[in-house]
């Protein structure tokens, strides 16, 4: 029996699944750790994990898969890793790391990126890179550069959350086309590394791993990992994507048309197109999707908000429960039903997690605005939350519109915030999309990756084997007008928080 194994690297856990590959049926799924994992600030803005943490979590999440399925290490054909993206990891020459991993949330390199989009020039950022360098890894780096030079002095090599995975996995450091896309150094006209890129922060091209494709053999578990993990030395690692690259092929989104939505930690839409186009404001951003190749173009436009589940985990912890009581999500959802849409004017605007890529890297924080004592009570404020992040992805979605992405049809995994009726019903009626959601997962993705890496399916079609929709959700006519008033309340509310930070 051929058996696949999927990681999800994120930055609250790492999820693993062990999959049967003829059938696509689940055999066992682990997340480590139970509570989520720490970010580390020491200063506002700052956003940063320890990369031993994520494999400590894996050696984990592996442990607990063994111990459910008792599988024999030898049927696992193959292993597919999903990834936080826009991270960045630094290793010198024996392969051990620097210093924490900054990771996709951290924004302290805008004005980084801002300088080197003047010093490029913007018209050739977008036109070559589909983005200006904002807030990502080659902007990361940068910093590193400037504010810490004894780190910078020895780097051997740069990576990727993921590339770091891997590297843990088989002692080989490289990375995929998609990740340099996402790090900003991917030149789309040449289809190749962005010298211009590493020319203008000064980087040594040597500090970049060599590319591997995205579903392929990268490598195989070498003896110590193998040991670590309880697995079989010489397993293949033959896929490798970000997490939402990952999560859009997880869904079978692998088309124009086509968008995969998460509302994990961040809430993500990402769209499919394979057209040479961008957001002159880079508010959204492309990418080389997963399967991509210079003869059949596929790109990613995705646009993120970084404070989705994140908000309502706050809530959560800080708001609804103390010592005596602790309310569950779905006790959260059930209160926040109690509400009516707009929430009697309460409007709550969900971007405390960092500089937001809509806002043109903008960094209003979190707020709550219209609140009476008289009327808003604990319910009020957790629908407010939820129908914020819908507003919010909302507005993201009207700028991919603009940027020429045509979304018909809306995919979702069955988890996280879509588990809330309110949020569903909301997300679909706003945006007027029907939603479909289906049982499956980022680690799920990554094993039907490395079945397609490892040549054990023939084509994207066979690795979707098992597949199925959970639900579809349609917009709720009888509340379109009352989302649509509260909606444009939650625009005049936005634009005024812009307009006071000008």
């Amino acid at each position: 029996m051929a058996l696949l194994l999927g990681y999800d690297v994120g930055s609250s856990s790492i999820k693993a699944t062990l999959m049967e590959a003829e059938t696509g049926t689940v055999l066992a799924t682990a997340t480590s750790p139970e509570k989520e994992l720490e970010i580390i600030a020491h200063s506002s803005g700052w956003a940063e994990q320890h990369p031993c943490v994520w494999w400590d979590n894996i050696k984990s999440a592996t442990h607990q898969i063994k111990a459910k399925a008792g599988f024999n290490a030898s049927d696992v054909q193959a292993i597919g890793i999903s990834y936080q993206m826009h991270g960045l990891v630094v290793v010198d020459k024996n392969l051990e790391v620097l210093r924490p991993a900054i990771i996709w949330c951290d924004s302290r390199a805008v004005q980084t990126g801002e300088q080197a989009a003047e010093d490029i020039g913007t018209e050739k950022c977008l036109e070559r890179l589909f983005n200006l360098p904002g807030n990502f890894t080659a902007s990361k780096l940068k910093w590193v550069m400037e504010n810490e030079p004894d780190i910078y002095s020895r780097i051997h090599k740069i990576m990727l959350p993921g590339d770091y995975i891997a590297m843990k996995m088989t002692g080989r450091i490289t990375t995929t086309p998609s990740g340099l896309s996402e790090g900003i150094m991917w030149d789309f006209e040449r289809d190749e590394i962005a010298e211009f890129v590493l020319d203008n922060f000064g980087f040594s091209a040597d500090l970049i791993p060599e590319t591997t494709p995205t579903f392929s053999v990268q490598g195989q578990l070498t003896a110590k990992a193998a040991d670590e993990l309880g697995l079989e030395r010489g397993t293949k690692i033959a896929y490798r994507a970000g997490d939402q690259p990952n999560n859009a092929f997880s869904l079978q989104v692998l088309h124009p048309g086509q968008a995969a939505v998460t509302a994990g930690t961040s809430g993500v839409v990402y769209g499919i197109s394979n057209k040479k186009d961008y957001d002159k404001y880079s508010r959204v951003n492309t990418f080389v999707h997963v399967n991509h190749t210079s003869g059949s173009p596929s790109y990613g436009v995705l646009l993120c908000l970084n404070g989705t589940g994140i908000l309502n985990s706050w809530l959560k912890h800080h708001f609804v429960s103390n010592d005596k009581s602790v309310l569950t999500y779905e006790q959260m959802n059930e209160l926040a039903l109690e509400v009516p849409v707009g929430s009697d004017g309460l409007v709550i605007l969900p971007y405390g997690n960092g500089a937001e890529r809509t806002l043109e890297n903008k960094n209003i924080g979190a707020s709550v605005h219209g609140w009476n004592f008289n009327i808003h009570r604990k319910a009020h404020f957790l629908r407010a939350a939820q129908e914020g992040i819908v507003f919010a992805l909302n507005f993201g979605l009207e700028i991919m519109h603009e940027a020429g992405v045509d979304v018909r049809t809306v995919r979702a995994g069955n988890a996280n915030m879509f588990l809330s009726p309110l949020f569903s019903e909301a997300f679909a009626t706003v945006t007027g999309s029907v939603v479909e959601l289906y049982n499956t997962d980022g680690s799920q993705g990554a094993a039907r990756g490395a079945g397609i890496g490892a040549g054990i399916y023939a084509d994207y079609e066979d690795a979707f084997v098992g597949l199925d929709c959970k639900r579809v959700i349609e917009p709720n006519e009888n509340l379109k007008s009352a989302y649509r008033e509260a909606y444009e309340n939650w625009l005049d509310v936005l634009q005024s928080q812009l307009g006071s930070t000008n």
